[in-house]
């Protein structure tokens, strides 16, 4: 079979727009449409509404958010220091990122929550993945439908 060049264009635009594995699509960040744009703590104590938990999870306006295009370290059960460590800095790096201005939220692989009722979503600045920020930055892994160890 021989493939036309239309066609290896087609899938490269389609992979490089995100249609491939890990697919999203914007959703309506805001009712203005400009994004997201607040300020994020860290979350400590039983009250969440705008904060960080960890690499790959934080609170907006109380709705709890995985970030759903990458695994981040665990810091609450990790299996090693080393994983600890790594992602105490993920946690931090997530929220000076989610600081560092407006953002969109996309959703994930037509799934709307994950099994423990997070909204997974994607976060983008610019057309871009903050999640893929991570990675670059050796932060996290691109996410691969399981969770492979840190130690």
């Amino acid at each position: 079979m021989r493939v036309k060049p239309a066609e290896i264009a087609a899938v490269g635009l389609a992979l490089m727009g995100g249609l491939g594995f890990g697919a999203y699509s914007l959703m309506p960040a805001t009712a203005s449409g400009k994004g997201i744009s607040t300020h994020f703590s860290l979350c400590s104590g039983p009250v969440r509404v705008i904060c960080v938990v960890d690499g790959d999870t934080f609170w907006l306006d109380g709705t709890k958010i995985r970030v759903a295009d990458i695994d981040a370290p665990e810091i609450g059960e990790p299996k090693c220091a080393a994983e600890k460590a790594l992602g105490e800095r993920t946690k931090l790096r997530l929220r000076e990122m989610l600081n560092a201005g407006a953002f969109d939220l996309a959703a994930f692989e037509n799934r709307d929550e994950d099994q423990y009722g997070r909204k997974l979503r994607v976060i983008l600045r610019d057309g871009q993945s903050l999640g893929n920020q991570l990675v670059t930055e050796g932060l996290a892994r691109t996410w691969t439908g399981r969770r492979e160890p840190w130690c």
